[in-house]
């Protein structure tokens, strides 16, 4: 993943229960959030345009409440990720998990009329550039484990705990 090519980007940097989250935002939305494990990305502070930073201190203001327990989704952030149309379609799937639930990726590719394509959902669940705001954290293999997440499976487990989702067949 790298950072988008905008001239508007507005970054900054978040303290949560998971470590630092970095977050970036373009005039358009929310572009990207990093875990702190992600550090292959070159990230340095930028102030960005007016439009952004609304963008970036709304994302920055909806993940301190959700760490604090007083969010369970994030409706009203205007998202700008960078992805093909069939990326796009998984990510918006993803994005309407309810807080609490999980899904499979057989059911995430039944859901956007691919049923044969969980690999390909798989491949789109791993390259989303908004996790947590677009919560891939609550998808899981089909027989209810843990399967990889970019933010490392130490974080995908305590965000499921800390959502009430754990439950002995995700150990």
């Amino acid at each position: 993943m790298k950072l988008p090519d905008d001239d508007t980007l507005a970054t900054a940097t978040l303290d949560t229960p998971i470590g630092r989250l970095r977050i970036a935002a373009i005039a358009s939305g929310l572009a990207m959030v990093l875990f702190p494990n992600q550090k292959d990305v070159a990230f340095a502070k930028r102030e960005g345009s007016a439009p952004a930073r609304i963008h970036r201190d709304k994302a920055l203001k909806a993940l301190d409440l959700y760490f604090e327990g007083r969010k369970r989704d994030f409706g009203g952030l205007k998202l700008a990720a960078a992805g093909t149309a069939f990326q796009k379609s998984v990510w918006q799937t993803l994005a309407a998990i309810p807080f609490g639930e999980t899904r499979s990726y057989a059911e995430i590719a039944r859901a956007i009329g691919s049923p044969k394509a969980m690999r390909a959902v798989g491949l789109a669940n791993g390259r989303n550039p908004i996790p947590i705001i677009v919560p891939c954290h609550r998808v899981i293999g089909a027989d209810g484990s843990l399967t990889g997440f970019g933010g490392g499976l130490p974080t995908k487990k305590w965000l499921l705990e800390f959502e009430g989702i754990m439950g002995p067949r995700l150990l």
